[in-house]
């Protein structure tokens, strides 16, 4: 039972991406490091910043921010250079700038589109008239009634 247990906690256990090999010694530059990696998405999972993700990219990334801190670098010059490389998607807080519009914007445009989809369907099937049966519908449905 206790190993049971055991082995539900260490499933159970949250999984970071920063792997020990990656750890710097300086105590200043690694929690300058994680609080940057905190703020950059990684690009194959999205929704997720690279400083918990398994991904060989987030890896990789990780890797840059900290050689790039070790060289000298201020936080923004890191940034600058992720997003040199990488584009404003790999930050979770892109600039305000006509070409980050869209990644501001659609999901405002998204959900607008769908309560507008919605409001047609609703008013659509309010207004949609039923008409009664034809005097031939009708005389069908009594004799059908009637063999009941």
């Amino acid at each position: 039972m206790r190993r049971l247990a055991l082995i539900l906690c260490f499933l159970a256990s949250p999984v970071f991406g920063v792997e020990p090999d990656e750890v710097l010694d300086d105590p200043a530059l690694e929690e300058r490091a994680r609080a940057i990696s905190a703020e950059v998405r990684c690009v194959v999972c999205q929704n997720e910043p690279i400083d918990s993700s398994n991904a060989g990219v987030a890896r990789d990334l990780r890797l840059i921010i900290r050689e790039r801190l070790v060289a000298g670098d201020s936080d923004q010059e890191v940034f600058d250079f992720l997003v040199a490389r990488y584009g404003d998607f790999v930050l979770f807080n892109p600039p305000w700038k006509p070409s980050t519009y869209a990644l501001w914007l659609g999901p405002f445009v998204i959900l607008f589109g769908g309560f507008a989809a919605v409001a047609v369907a609703l008013s659509r099937k309010r207004g949609a008239v039923t008409e009664g049966l034809s005097a031939e519908e009708q005389a069908r449905l009594d004799a059908l009634r009637k063999k009941t």
